[in-house]
């Protein structure tokens, strides 16, 4: 994989993405309309940054996943499905991954993360 792209992180969020459209039919939940549309909405987006990033990357890319991911840890509470333990679980632990990843990529990618290293010098 590594050969094909820049950074492997990058397919397993589109991965990730597809999962989180397809969760609302996968897990039963595609009449719980928010929490089903939030995935759903997340996903293809998720699906959409991420395939850019595989074939074009840029560090706002990673910047996309990494604020997708954090929607995705905190959606339950704020839009009100988090009394729901099995979704919320879900889209914690899938918003988790996806921060992992993107912080993962720019941390380690040179081509990104010379802003850390300037702002740590000072």
């Amino acid at each position: 994989m590594t050969k094909f792209f820049k950074h492997w992180q990058d397919p397993v969020n589109a991965l990730i993405g597809l999962g989180l459209f397809l969760s609302p039919w996968l897990f039963d939940f595609s009449n719980q309309s928010t929490a089903a549309a939030n995935a759903s909405l997340v996903g293809i987006v998720l699906m959409a940054v991420s395939i850019g990033a595989s074939v074009v990357p840029r560090a706002w890319e990673e910047w996309t996943e990494a604020a997708l991911g954090l929607w995705l840890v905190v959606s339950p509470w704020v839009l009100g499905f988090a009394d729901r333990m099995d979704i919320m679980r879900m889209t914690v632990g899938a918003g988790v991954v996806v921060l992992v990843l993107a912080a993962w990529t720019l941390a380690t990618d040179k081509d990104y993360n010379g802003w850390m290293r300037g702002h740590m010098a000072h």
